[in-house]
């Protein structure tokens, strides 16, 4: 029986990431394939920006409270077949998180089994995740913050979006231009790498 991608994940993680630097734990290790890296650490991160924004459903991030997607006064629209629509920002980030799960549901993009094949658009797949997850990040930093501060759980979101930067930079996923929003968090997170 051929080894699931998440039993090969959990070994990875076990070998890496006790290492205690992040930066090394995201390299691509020697000798495995690159589309398996990326989408092993894809999933992880879908899962914990699925983790980080649990934190702020129930009361936080309502259609009331955040009737629109915005983060440092840019807004982000839903775009459906070509019809752009303009969305809640809880129903922007459920349409996000749907978006991104029904890829790495689809055997077609993300196989389970390692040494399948993956698409040949496979990067620019992994491209438009991270740029999804990406303005999660944005809106949680901008409109979000401070319940982040008030429940202790802001060491556990800039670690969880450190991870996140680290990995896209490392394997070149966004544009510069897309993470203009978050630049100077970025850049203090990354510098105490």
């Amino acid at each position: 029986m051929a080894e699931s991608r998440s039993s090969w994940y959990n070994s990875m993680a076990v070998s890496t990431l006790g290492s205690g630097n992040l930066r090394d734990a995201l390299k691509l290790p020697p000798g495995e394939d690159k589309n398996e890296w990326l989408a092993v650490n894809i999933i992880d991160l879908v899962n914990q920006v699925r983790m980080v924004f649990g934190v702020l459903c129930e009361s936080e991030c309502t259609d009331g409270k955040c009737p629109s997607m915005t983060a440092h006064g840019r807004q982000y629209t839903w775009t459906n077949d070509g019809t752009v629509l303009n969305t809640s920002a809880p129903r922007y980030i459920d349409l996000s998180l749907t978006s991104c799960q029904l890829n790495i549901d689809d055997e077609s993009v993300f196989p389970s089994e390692i040494g399948k094949q993956f698409p040949a658009d496979f990067e620019e797949r992994c491209q438009t995740i991270m740029r999804r997850l990406f303005r999660i990040y944005a809106h949680v930093y901008f409109a979000h913050v401070s319940h982040f501060k008030e429940i202790k759980a802001l060491p556990h979101l800039n670690t969880s979006f450190k991870q996140f930067v680290l990995f896209a930079n490392q394997f070149k996923l966004l544009r510069e231009e897309e993470t203009e929003p978050l630049r100077e968090i970025i850049q203090n997170l990354v510098s105490c790498s």
